[in-house]
């Protein structure tokens, strides 16, 4: 399978391959990995759409490999990597005309916008985490324009204050402090501060990846320098709206296109035990593959195991 070349600079991705697309306002960065082969007669494009923190730069074992015969996108949700980051609005807080509200439908509607004006065919969509979320949110937007949506250990939500019953007391008694905490812009702008740090990365890609493969300097650099850049913290204060947003459940009862879920089964923050309840309660979802030992991010974790399996899967998504 191609790999993805290094670009000069020590970029990840070749320079040719990046570019910018201006939506509401904000500059979105994407990157568009061109077919190594002729499109075959019905191949789809894919998107893969990345999770809470991460970046474009997440699928970079996966982006060149997937793209034999098709092409492959992978885009910076508003308020991550090289996307632009504007201020937070929180509930209750008042529209100046500046601030977004960072939340699924927010992401979901650049998904959707994106496809529509840049890649302009139908699509098939992965997402990992809270970038699954955004896929199926999108998927219902888009409708036939969407072939397929594949989930990587999907974000379950767990902390939505609609799932509040299930946390230990303590949580449950301390969401409304932490809510009014987070409104305080000195306090999580402090405490995104000592998150952006290369110590506290490695520590918590630790618990992500707990074979620890694929965890190298690479990997905590791409995720630290666009957290360092003006307007990083913003995205993580609005993190608070994502209390209260779409849970995957409700959105996999609605839909009718092909889902298929990637688990790996160590997942520390979302329990394979939900995907295998996915699985046999709705009807969207073909397909179910755990992978053993690896964790919340297995296609950056283990990619020459995930690789295969998301080809396999794309093949499938280009027959419809």
């Amino acid at each position: 399978m191609p790999s993805t070349p290094q670009a000069s600079g020590g970029t990840i991705y070749p320079a040719d391959w990046l570019d910018t697309w201006r939506w509401q306002g904000q500059t979105v960065s994407y990157v568009r990995s061109p077919p190594a082969a002729p499109v075959q007669a019905g191949g789809r494009s894919v998107l893969l759409i990345h999770g809470f923190g991460a970046c474009k730069e997440h699928w970079r074992h996966n982006l060149a490999p997937l793209s034999g015969r098709r092409t492959v996108y992978a885009m910076d949700l508003v308020g991550f990597g090289a996307s632009s980051k504007p201020p937070s609005r929180l509930e209750g807080e008042a529209d100046n005309g500046l601030a977004l509200r960072y939340c699924i439908d927010l992401w979901a509607d650049q998904v959707t916008a994106f496809v529509r004006e840049v890649i302009r065919t139908p699509v098939q969509l992965v997402g990992n985490s809270i970038g699954g979320v955004v896929a199926l949110a999108a998927a219902a937007k888009l409708g036939n324009d969407v072939a397929q949506v594949i989930l990587i250990d999907c974000a379950q939500r767990s902390l939505d204050d609609r799932r509040l019953s299930e946390q230990p007391p303590l949580r449950r008694i301390g969401r409304p402090l932490l809510k009014r905490l987070v409104r305080q812009r000195w306090l999580t702008g402090r405490l995104f501060r000592w998150v952006a740090n290369p110590g506290v990365i490695r520590r918590v890609l630790g618990v992500a990846y707990p074979t620890g493969h694929g965890i190298d300097d690479q990997l905590v650099q791409m995720l630290l320098t666009p957290a360092r850049s003006a307007g990083a913290e913003e995205s993580f204060r609005g993190f608070i709206n994502l209390f209260r947003d779409r849970l995957a459940p409700d959105m996999l009862a609605e839909l009718t296109i092909p889902v298929r879920l990637l688990w790996g089964e160590a997942d520390p923050w979302e329990p394979v035990a939900e995907a295998r309840r996915w699985a046999g309660d709705f009807a969207a979802v073909r397909d179910l593959r755990i992978l053993p030992g690896l964790g919340h991010c297995p296609h950056d974790e283990n990619p020459s195991l995930v690789n295969p399996v998301l080809e396999e899967w794309l093949a499938l998504g280009d027959q419809r």
